[in-house]
């Protein structure tokens, strides 16, 4: 176990980046993904063969997106609650 304790700038100003791409873009791009896919999966709207075989395949990557949001979330918050017990022993609190 090391006893070094570094959080750099650059370390500060990423955490801050990857915070406004969970929160703003990324969040925003699934939500929109996950939209467009509910709507390609309304048979009213998209249907046949090949649409069927869309829904099939789109219900598994939909949950997919669902957990990758979640691990997300849980990530960034990790890395929030990492890089402030850091800078609280470091005397940067």
């Amino acid at each position: 176990m090391t006893t070094r304790v570094l959080s750099t700038d650059e370390a500060k100003t990423t955490i801050t980046q990857m915070k406004a791409l969970l929160e703003g873009g990324l969040e925003s791009t699934l939500q929109q993904l996950k939209t467009q896919g509910a709507t390609l999966s309304d048979p009213n709207v998209w249907d046949g063969v090949k649409a069927v075989e869309f829904r099939s395949y789109w219900q598994d990557t939909s949950a997919k997106l669902d957990a990758v949001k979640a691990a997300l979330t849980d990530l960034h918050g990790r890395i929030n609650a990492i890089n402030i017990d850091i800078m609280t022993a470091g005397g940067n609190a």
